[in-house]
């Protein structure tokens, strides 16, 4: 009788028509598929039934984190996840959509048929405790989103520590020539931020979504404006106001456990929005762009820094990854960066610069998942190994998606125009790239024209 990887793997293959991208180690030790592909391990009957019940990704998301199933000791795991999408885009496969009507014919018919010859059937094992089930709570209310975002950051700052180093920076770093590490590219981002949005000292800036503070402390060290950073997660708000009091700028610094949707103590001179539009959703966009338009004084700039994906096929419909949405960002949605672009129009803003940093998100996550190998046993014990397995497929699955031009990365800088339609932007890009207070300016810089934007204090 042939070994269980080889009856598996001829199943599977019979099922979907095509050949497997992997090889495949099941729990007796056999091994079987291309020779040379990156192999996976099947620890045990359970991860099949995981398959079965869930063929694709989800199913396979389940095993790893489950620890069902493995990377084999040998096998990179960037070289697993890179077969799995080529493999997932092709146009044959992306039109087969496994589930049980696809088990009642003939090739289905034989791979239960091998299933219960392994022993695998049975029914269906319960998800990992890391997966998000029930969701209460109209789709972005408050509540729901207070929820959601509890799930992805309040895991531990500490174990974020570890993951994103010592600049607590959770958004694509900018590999300048001079960046000789993950810690200067992450300054090198904060300061390109600062220098759009035209700070300088006495101007009032509000970040929206401000992860444990880092770009406000760097905005009101280096450029002397009075900050107000607002996050929905109780953890890192926790750790901003602690950063902020031991950094000394508890006058200039204010952190608040908010949502976007409750400040109400605009004008701002300039707002920006890092990585947070993301779980604003589509229905909610337009009411996020007016409310900061609304927030923000006349001549003052928004930096919205925000994941896109591509756009849609005619008569293709948009699909949230289920791995992504019950194991790391519960809710959220990306959209092209051309319907960013054109809501915060709608909302009133004149959007003046697009840049793009997808090559730059790709090394970032590169170096947060090195990170996380290399301190994987204190990952494990500070979060729990599901969680630690969900951070590193998570990050590793995205460089490669970054790498591979399926998502993107866009920083847009909008103004809110004056009523007489100025735009109070200096008349060059390079221009206002230079702006810097002369506290933050290189020595031997030229002076820029700042334009003529008052503060609003």
């Amino acid at each position: 009788m042939a070994e269980n990887a080889q009856q598996l793997v001829r199943a599977l293959e019979g099922l979907i028509g095509r050949r497997l991208p992997l090889r495949v180690r099941t729990w007796d030790g056999s091994q079987a598929g291309p020779p040379g592909a990156p192999t996976v391990v099947l620890r045990n009957r359970r991860a099949l039934r995981r398959l079965i019940w869930s063929p694709g990704e989800l199913g396979l998301a389940r095993a790893y984190v489950s620890g069902d199933l493995e990377i084999d000791p040998g096998t990179d795991l960037y070289e697993v996840l890179d077969a799995v999408a080529a493999f997932a885009e092709d146009p044959d496969v992306r039109s087969l959509q496994l589930g049980p009507r696809h088990l009642l014919g003939a090739s289905g018919r034989h791979l239960l048929a091998t299933a219960l010859r392994l022993g695998a059937l049975g029914p269906s094992p319960a998800p990992p405790s890391e997966e998000v089930r029930r969701r209460r709570g109209n789709l972005h209310s408050r509540r729901r989103d207070r929820a959601a975002i509890s799930h992805h950051y309040d895991v531990g700052n500490d174990f974020y520590g570890l993951v994103l180093g010592p600049t607590l920076v959770y958004s694509c770093a900018y590999w300048t020539p001079d960046a000789k590490s993950l810690e200067d590219a992450q300054e090198a981002k904060l300061d390109l931020i600062c220098r759009k949005l035209g700070l300088r000292p006495g101007m009032r800036l509000l970040d929206v979504g401000c992860g444990w503070g880092s770009l406000v402390l760097h905005a009101a060290r280096h450029y002397g404006v009075q900050a107000v950073g607002v996050s929905i997660s109780t953890e890192q708000v926790a750790l901003a106001r602690k950063r902020v009091a031991e950094a000394g700028l508890a006058d200039r610094i204010e952190i608040r456990l908010q949502d976007y949707r409750e400040i109400p103590d605009g004008p701002f001179d300039a707002i920006s929005s890092v990585g947070m539009a993301e779980h604003v959703g589509s229905d909610q966009y337009l009411v996020y762009a007016r409310h900061l338009y609304d927030l923000l004084a006349p001549g003052g700039r928004l930096l919205n820094h925000q994941i896109a994906r591509r756009p849609l096929h005619p008569g293709e419909k948009y699909r949230l990854s289920p791995f992504i949405d019950r194991y790391v960002f519960p809710d959220g949605e990306l959209s092209p960066v051309g319907t960013t672009v054109t809501r915060l129009e709608e909302a009133g803003f004149e959007v003046r610069d697009v840049e793009a940093l997808r090559e730059h998100y790709g090394r970032t996550l590169r170096e947060w998942v090195a990170n996380l190998e290399a301190h994987w046993p204190d990952a494990v014990s500070l979060a729990g190994r599901g969680r630690a397995r969900v951070w590193r497929l998570y990050m590793a699955a995205c460089a490669l998606a970054f790498e591979q031009n399926r998502i993107g990365i866009n920083q847009v800088l909008a103004v809110r125009p004056t009523p007489a339609g100025a735009s109070r932007l200096p008349a060059t890009r390079a221009q206002w790239l230079a702006e810097a207070p002369e506290q933050h300016r290189p020595e031997g810089a030229a002076d820029t024209d700042l334009g003529d934007r008052p503060t609003v204090r």
